[in-house]
């Protein structure tokens, strides 16, 4: 009975296995397609790209325009096939088709937290080909097992149908890189205006790195990322011994130059931003089931258009001088604005001329980093002024405009200088934005502190400012590298009410035949970035024409015939130069430089990127009625003394009304101003013996000794130096000498102490290191003179009588001489003094 039975199930288990197979046959390949079907190809759908109003701006159709085309392997540079392999499938001339050992090292890669970013795919060529041209569009994109079993099959009955060189050469003129490009020989041309088979180590890289991602490695959008990918690719060759050392180190230093051959096109570089986001949203997979997509922009045409003349007129003016002298070295400019409430992307100038490849020009300056100048003070002046701080600043906050030595976070000394080279002494908030002064922005970050100026920074959507450590003062003058793409979007803050909006490139995507609509862009969505009031005082600010005129004088081209707020931004190498301004509708930015980081012949913000954002926004804005900048509640104006920023004193001679956050307005008088009284003779300070006759009432200003060098070149009275002179006179009166009190004769050095040795501090620059010199006299001398050994080194012909001495190393006397009208001379007491070398620890 047992033996039957055993029978049975020996003769029953070959059957049941044959079922078994039939069933996962059926259930997994029996509704496969032949691969014969493969070569019926992916079809490339055709793509209208419009502007806001339906205009063309590019129109990619199908293959018959030789945008996509199919080459034989022996026509694909072998670097192409080199890179390519290393990249996506380094076993590929050795497996059947699926690479069991590829999947290992795909699981191992992927759990390798060293592994440099290098993320290597488990799917070998042949299996990406048979999932992109054989697989349904609904198979392709699912995660599951089955999906995978039926893949890996296709995979290797497609090697069992087409030699390895036919499968590598369908899957490189299938493939897409971007750009609207499918397959190898389109994106060459694409991306570099030459044939697939021409292509050099460097660019076959670039161009096997895209398909991975093709929106986040596009190199006119993307350049940096590109890059970084490409030098990837470099180093999966490397590794596979497909070049050598020096052809890497070769490829990874070549400058790659994009596309210089012109097709028709309208604004090209916001077209290839365009590009990647539609590649975003609806991926070429997908897209490849459609018979073609009309894509609706932001742009406007003809404002598009007006800035492309104007950014290309400039440029070349400044290169061809209108007085015929010499050139400015400008090559490149861009052009970039956007409504501050919606978003959307009006206008859009990568370059002068997308299509110039000596200078660059398919490089979207618009997105690529650059240092920003002195665009970003008014975003470090806002986060000082926020309310919710401790003791905010405000538009009348006092700044000393003067040279100060700050201490960064490395403990370095760091002495910021202004553009022209000049102090003003104290100076308030809005004179300070609005001119552009270097040392009080500095003092603002100082004061604000670098790790909240970095948040702020943040906070106002600038990506670039990363890693703190790599920061510091400097910031405030533009350090780091922002986008004019990021630096536009920061300030629809100021021009929206404290709400910053993020650009909007696409209005509405839809399918060209049934006109179905499969994308509309969404609402946007302001993300509040400042205090609707701070960002209103910064508005008032730079659209003050009065307190810019300290450095850029009255209607200069940041006045527009309505009301505009601009700031500014030059390089201290003259490398890069900006505007940036905005009225509630409009917020507009513009570079000029050079791609290649060359320095512009004395090109400033005002004189470069100013006349083009001028120009622009008149010729945009024309016809338009002016929109003052809405006031919110929450703010009120009070008289301040214009030069402390406090409430007047009844000396302070000059005021003005200023407007504050409430709660933030100054409660104190202002104490600069001061009443002093003197002997007219001398211009030192009266005495009891001083006639009536000659006593004179001025008025001094009592400043931070900070200031005191700063005031006493511009021959200011100090009330410092007025009580210093009195209290020497009691000193020099107390020691014996003849007393001002008797009449008796006075002439004496009082600055530098007699004996003193002065020692050089290797932290700080030299030029500021002085020393003071001073002598008072009761005396009325035609003139003064200091001479240090023996030799003049200053002359007075009224006092004060100071001076500043920057330190040698040397031992000195110094002598005050007194010379009389009629040729007599009186000399002081010698001060003997000493520079020396710090000491040794």
């Amino acid at each position: 009975m047992k033996k039957n039975r055993l029978r049975n199930l020996l003769i029953l288990l070959p059957l049941l296995t044959l079922l078994a197979l039939g069933a996962i046959y059926w259930f997994l390949l029996h509704d496969l397609p032949h691969p014969n079907e493969l070569e019926s190809g992916l079809p490339v759908p055709s793509i209208r790209i419009e502007d806001r109003d339906g205009r063309l701006l590019y129109e990619w159709i199908d293959g018959e325009t030789g945008r996509q085309a199919s080459l034989p392997l022996d026509k694909i540079s072998p670097h192409v096939i080199d890179a390519t392999i290393a990249t996506e499938d380094r076993n590929y001339w050795s497996h059947p088709g699926v690479d069991m050992i590829g999947v290992i090292r795909a699981i191992w890669s992927a759990a390798n937290p060293n592994n440099d970013g290098q993320v290597v795919g488990g799917s070998t060529i042949t299996q990406q080909l048979a999932r992109n041209l054989l697989l349904s569009d609904a198979e392709r994109t699912e995660r599951t097992i089955k999906r995978k079993t039926r893949e890996a099959w296709l995979a290797y009955r497609l090697e069992q149908t087409y030699t390895k060189e036919e499968i590598l050469a369908l899957y490189l003129n299938q493939i897409y890189y971007g750009g609207l490009a499918y397959g190898i020989e389109a994106a060459a041309q694409t991306w570099f205006g030459r044939s697939a088979e021409e292509l050099t180590v460097a660019q076959a890289a670039l161009l096997a790195g895209l398909p991975q991602a093709p929106a986040v490695y596009n190199p006119l959008v993307n350049p940096d990322a590109a890059k970084e990918r490409q030098e990837v690719v470099l180093g999966l060759m490397l590794k596979d011994g497909a070049i050598s050392a020096e052809a890497h180190e070769l490829a990874v230093r070549e400058r790659l130059i994009y596309t210089s051959t012109p097709y028709p096109i309208e604004a090209p570089h916001f077209v290839e931003m365009v590009k990647a986001e539609v590649d975003r949203l609806i991926p070429a997979a997908e897209r490849a089931t459609m018979p073609g997509l009309t894509v609706r922009t932001t742009l406007n045409l003809d404002w598009q258009q007006t800035a492309e003349k104007i950014v290309a007129t400039q440029v070349e003016k400044l290169n061809q001088p209108d007085d015929g002298g010499y050139g400015h070295n400008v090559e490149n400019g861009a052009l970039f604005a956007m409504d501050p409430r919606s978003g959307e992307v009006l206008t859009l100038v990568g370059s002068p001329d997308f299509f110039d490849a000596e200078s660059g020009g398919a490089i979207n300056m618009v997105t690529s980093p650059r240092q920003p100048g002195s665009t970003l003070k008014p975003l470090v002046y806002a986060a000082n002024m926020d309310p919710e701080r401790p003791n905010p600043a405000t538009a009348a906050s006092m700044y000393l405009d003067v040279t100060t030595t700050f201490i960064t976070q490395k403990g370095e000394s760091y002495v910021p200088l202004n553009f022209s080279r000049t102090e003003h002494g104290p100076v308030l908030m809005r004179q300070a934005l609005a001119s552009s002064l270097n040392i009080p922005a500095v003092a603002a970050l100082d004061q604000l502190g670098l790790k909240d100026g970095l948040n702020a920074l943040h906070d106002f959507g600038l990506t670039t400012y990363n890693s703190p450590e790599e920061f510091d003062l400097s910031l405030a003058l533009g350090g780091g590298s922002v986008t004019l793409y990021d630096l536009v979007r920061s300030y629809t803050a100021f021009a929206n009410q404290g709400n910053r909006v993020d650009p909007l490139l696409i209005l509405e995507i839809r399918e060209s035949a049934s006109a179905d609509l499969l994308y509309t862009a969404p609402a946007s969505q302001p993300q509040q970035t400042l205090d609707p009031r701070v960002a209103w005082l910064v508005n008032d600010m730079l659209s003050d024409d009065g307190a810019r005129e300290l450095s850029f004088g009255r209607n200069s081209v940041l006045r527009l015939d309505r009301t505009a707020a601009a700031k500014t931004g030059t390089t201290n190498n003259f490398r890069d130069n900006w505007t940036v301004g905005y009225t509630p509708d409009l917020v507009t930015g513009v570079w000029i430089g050079n791609v290649n980081q060359t320095p512009m012949v004395n090109v400033t913000g005002i004189t470069g990127a100013g006349p083009i954002w001028h120009q622009f926004m008149r010729s945009v804005l024309n016809g338009r009625p002016d929109a003052p900048f809405v006031r919110p509640d929450g703010l009120s104006q009070v008289e301040v003394c214009t030069l402390s920023g406090m409430l007047p004193s009844a000396e302070c001679p000059y005021t003005r009304l200023e407007w504050f956050i409430d709660g933030t307005a100054p409660v104190q008088k202002d104490l600069f101003y001061q009443q002093m009284r003197i002997d007219g003779r001398t211009g030192t300070p009266a005495t009891s013996q001083t006639p009536g006759s000659e006593i004179q009432t001025i008025t001094a200003l009592d400043l931070p000794p900070a200031a005191h060098d700063w005031a006493r070149e511009q021959n200011i009275p100090l009330v410092a130096d007025f009580v210093a002179r009195q209290q020497q006179l009691a000193e020099v009166t107390l020691s014996g000498s003849p007393s001002a009190e008797s009449n008796e004769e006075i002439l004496a050095i009082t600055s530098p102490t007699p004996n003193v040795i002065y020692r050089i501090a290797p932290s700080l620059p030299i030029e500021v290191q002085k020393v003071e010199f001073e002598a008072i006299t009761n005396l009325d001398p035609a003139e003064l003179i200091f001479l240090l050994n023996g030799q003049p080194v200053e002359s007075f012909l009224q006092p004060p009588f100071t001076a500043f001495w920057q330190l040698e190393i040397g031992r000195y006397d110094l002598v005050a001489r007194a010379i009389f009208e009629d040729g007599s001379v009186t000399d002081s007491r010698p001060v003997f003094f000493e520079v020396a070398l710090p000491e040794e620890n």
